[in-house]
């Protein structure tokens, strides 16, 4: 898929408020990435994005979360940075690529991001409230 198509896909408004919403009540942050290049190892590219960025050195909760998706290779990734990733552990985030993934394959772009930022709304909240 060409990520001019995944865009056209995505509710950006509704995207965009959803994360709003998980960041008014936490210190942790999200943040979705496409990437406009094929790729082969979604994880190792969606690190070194997250490093790019600067995402671990902005926050000082170090509780961001990039959710990288490759459409062009139909790949996607999340990463957590050091606190969340700590708190929650390998399980936690295979749980939460697995439903991205199934989400994604049913054809509803939007849905699964949403639902996605939804789970990681509630880790958040547990482990990085705000207040």
């Amino acid at each position: 898929m060409h990520p001019k198509e995944f865009h056209e896909k995505v509710d950006e408004k509704r995207l965009i408020a959803a994360i709003a919403d998980a960041e008014r009540v936490t210190h942790g942050k999200i943040y979705v990435y496409v990437s406009h290049r094929p790729i082969t190892d979604a994880l190792a590219s969606a690190r070194q994005r997250f490093a790019k960025l600067g995402l671990a050195r902005l926050h000082e909760h170090r509780a961001s979360v990039l959710i990288y998706i490759a459409p062009r290779t139909h790949k996607f990734a999340i990463v957590g940075d050091t606190a969340i990733h700590e708190r929650c552990g390998d399980e936690y985030w295979n749980e939460i690529a697995e439903g991205l993934g199934k989400g994604l394959k049913g054809g509803d772009i939007t849905a699964a991001l949403l639902e996605t930022v939804e789970r990681l709304k509630g880790t958040m909240v547990e482990h990085f409230p705000k207040g």
